[in-house]
């Protein structure tokens, strides 16, 4: 029993490789079909296959609405319209082909606090070598990149709540057949 809660936090712990530090210098290229700007409170909100780029980020939509700060933040949320999900894809720093790539009904990512956080039908997966290591699927998802630090919560509000959906923990060997027979 604690090798096994062991493992269910060595596999949260190890989306702390979330993102690769650099995209946040590289400049965001924006496809869209429809796009309103208020200037005034430095919001742009775009409609209609929004992808979104920047480094190796790669985020898509159907709707985003990007805020700026005056030190040049950036905060996204992405809403996928009815029956679709938005996702996001990066490239993870550790290693040359480590990625992460993830789903929800709404995805809000807030770039000063390093925090993003899947509404509905939330999923994040980690990729090595185009393989799937680690799985989390549940009503609501949050990550502290600063921090290093992964919730899930059975509910899409943010909140466990006494009746409310369930999560799933993938966590995918990390041996091989032979490696597991030595001992």
């Amino acid at each position: 029993m604690k090798k096994l809660i062991a493992a269910v936090f060595l596999g949260l712990a190890s989306l702390s490789a979330f993102a690769e530090r650099a995209d946040s210098l590289k400049e965001a290229v924006i496809n869209f079909d429809t796009l309103d700007v208020d200037e005034v409170t430095q919001t742009r909100t775009l409609t209609g296959n929004v992808v979104l780029t920047r480094g190796t980020l790669v985020l898509k939509s159907d709707r985003a609405v990007m805020k700026e700060t005056p030190e040049g933040y950036m905060s996204v949320t992405l809403t996928a319209a009815p029956g679709k999900l938005a996702t996001f894809r990066q490239k993870r720093d550790g290693g040359p082909n480590l990625w992460v790539e993830g789903q929800a009904q709404r995805i809000e990512y807030d770039e000063r606090a390093e925090l993003v956080k899947l509404f509905s039908s939330a999923e994040v997966r980690e990729l090595e070598n185009g393989r799937m290591t680690n799985e989390i699927k549940g009503p609501f998802i949050s990550y502290d990149n600063r921090r290093e630090v992964a919730q899930v919560r059975n509910d899409p509000s943010g909140a466990s709540k006494v009746g409310g959906g369930r999560g799933t923990l993938i966590i995918a060997p990390r041996r091989t057949t032979s490696e597991g027979a030595k001992q």
